[in-house]
């Protein structure tokens, strides 16, 4: 690092000094805090995302944005080159960065870092970072110290891409680094392009009518709202109307945490929408779930994450077969396409078993998006959702360039036949899905697109299967690293003793299933259990919890 490097990191720090007593940690989301306490965070953020892209030659994302959580919360996450999270090698960085004390620290900090990755800061290259914030009144003050953040390293350059959606900014940081547009009208045209394309290969006769055409979209009074009033007018074949797009206060009574999580209608749905389907954003527009409103009670039916990729992952095994059928009908398999299913524990046993009797290959990855991406990115086509409503279906490039060749090999020889359509369906579903990240919006998309090509209500999606019951638990702990667990989680190797417990308890309930998981962020292990009926769920999960307060000492909650 040279001197004018150094004088400018000491100027500018010296101005963010962290808040004392605070320790962060950079999670699956990044750092979510009160907003008050995050300034001097999110000005580090911004070195770290201008270091990144220096070391990458690519641009670097950096959001602010604190997602479901509560309207005075906030918080930052950077996206890397492939619009995905930041790679977990930078994540001890990102900690030591956030939490060095002082301003000298924080440059000798940075010094042996730069050192250590060889990282260019002879100005001789411009680093690149795409600035995102959703509408929480704090993102304006916290985004001008990640602006400041960025100016702290020479030749950085960093662009304002205003108030957007979480997805919206992972999708602009792809998009700009494989060489393509990336605005927010760019992000509207292929949604809008590949909806539009969908639709138009629809099969004649499964179209719904009437009243099955309408969605109504709880917005979470966030910027996912907003943003789908912006989409609605290029959409057509769809008629959606926004609730809850920033009249209300954001995340309170409403969106796809709330909904996923009380299984209760949001703010503004009633007894009017009894029988319409409905679905509802998060605050940052990166969850969707679906609902039906249940006749006199506040209560829903809920369709959730697990569902949703039920419902993609039918569509697409569909036309793979199509696809991979030869004249004589019988099936082609030396192409046949590698799709994989991704999932982690808390997914309910009877989506894993519906996607197993559909002949899909099911794969489990411990709890967080960071390991379900990575996972679904090992297989042609990988889809991954989590239950909360986060998920996406993933095309690799290898696969893209082949079907690519089959369907121009189509549209020459059998233009308008089954397979060409196929081929075409998967094309536009692979760009109107956002590959960076799960997004609410380009999921809403694919799924209205899918019923229709399936003439289905929602209804007769939620019947697809029927949940198991299930109840989750946490038990207070003196130690939560006691528990160690393998297999994606779903088998505790320690305490030594206790998976033999569990297990002994799993075989008094029909169909039952537990598990246990040392939280992430607080000192407390995570009970998981199903059974046949939702006593059964309760009975085991009670009876499991016990098992890690006799084992650990402590008491459950």
């Amino acid at each position: 690092m040279n001197d004018q490097q150094r004088s400018l990191l000491l100027d500018i720090s010296s101005r963010f000094s962290p808040p004392k007593g605070v320790k962060l940690s950079y999670g699956t989301s990044g750092y979510r805090e009160d907003a008050a306490l995050l300034e001097s965070t999110v000005y580090r953020v911004g070195i770290l995302a201008a270091l990144r892209s220096l070391k990458t030659r690519a641009v670097i994302g950096l959001m602010i944005t604190a997602s479901h959580n509560k309207i005075s919360d906030n918080g930052v996450k950077v996206a890397d080159p492939s619009g995905g999270m930041l790679t977990q090698d930078w994540e001890p960085f990102a900690d030591s960065l956030a939490n060095t004390p002082d301003s000298h620290s924080l440059v000798q900090l940075i010094d042996a870092f730069v050192k250590r990755e060889n990282i260019p800061l002879d100005g001789e290259q411009d680093a690149k970072v795409f600035l995102g914030r959703d509408t929480r009144p704090s993102g304006f003050s916290l985004l001008e110290a990640a602006k400041q953040g960025v100016a702290s390293i020479v030749s950085a350059i960093a662009t304002d891409m205003g108030v957007v959606t979480t997805p919206q900014l992972h999708w602009m940081v792809r998009a700009r680094n494989k060489g393509l547009e990336a605005s927010e009208n760019n992000y509207y045209n292929q949604l809008s392009s590949s909806f539009r394309c969908l639709l138009e290969l629809t099969p004649q006769g499964s179209r719904p009518s009437g009243t099955n055409n309408k969605l109504i979209v709880d917005g979470a009074d966030g910027v996912g709202g907003e943003k789908l009033e912006n989409l609605k007018g290029m959409l057509s074949g769809l008629h959606i109307e926004v609730r809850n797009s920033g009249d209300g206060l954001l995340n309170e009574g409403v969106g796809a945490d709330y909904v996923q999580k009380e299984k209760i209608v949001p703010r503004g749905f009633g007894p009017a929408e009894v029988g319409v389907r409905c679905a509802s954003l998060d605050g940052d527009a990166d969850r969707l779930v679906y609902f039906l409103v249940q006749p006199n009670s506040n209560k829903i039916e809920l369709v959730d994450g697990d569902k949703i990729m039920a419902l993609f992952a039918l569509f697409i095994q569909e036309q793979l077969s199509i696809l991979n059928k030869s004249e004589d009908g019988t099936v082609n398999r030396p192409h046949q396409t590698r799709l994989g299913i991704v999932q982690t524990a808390y997914a309910n046993g009877a989506s894993t078993d519906y996607l197993k009797q559909l002949g899909l290959q099911v794969a489990f990855t411990p709890t967080g998006v960071k390991h379900l991406h990575e996972k679904a990115a090992e297989y042609d086509i990988g889809i991954y959702f989590e239950a909360n409503g986060h998920g996406t279906i993933l095309f690799s490039e290898t696969y893209l360039c082949a079907l690519e060749d089959t369907n121009n090999d189509l549209l020459s020889s059998s233009k308008g036949s089954e397979k060409q359509k196929a081929a075409s369906r998967l094309l536009s579903v692979s760009k109107l899905i956002n590959q960076a990240v799960g997004d609410a919006l380009s999921g809403l998309l694919l799924v209205e697109a899918i019923l229709q090509h399936m003439g289905w209500s929602i209804h007769r999606w939620n019947e697809l299967y029927h949940d198991l019951p299930s109840r989750q638990l946490k038990v207070k702990v003196a130690d939560r690293s006691a528990v160690v667990t393998t297999n994606a989680e779903t088998v505790a190797v320690k305490p030594s003793g206790i998976q033999e417990a569990i297990n002994a308890e799993i075989a008094k309930y029909p169909q039952g299933r537990s598990f246990i998981r040392p939280s992430g962020t607080e000192d407390v292990v995570r009970v998981y259990a199903e059974a046949s009926t939702q006593e059964g769920a309760d009975g085991l999960a009670n009876s499991v919890a016990k098992l890690v307060d006799n084992f650990l000492g402590s008491s459950s909650s």
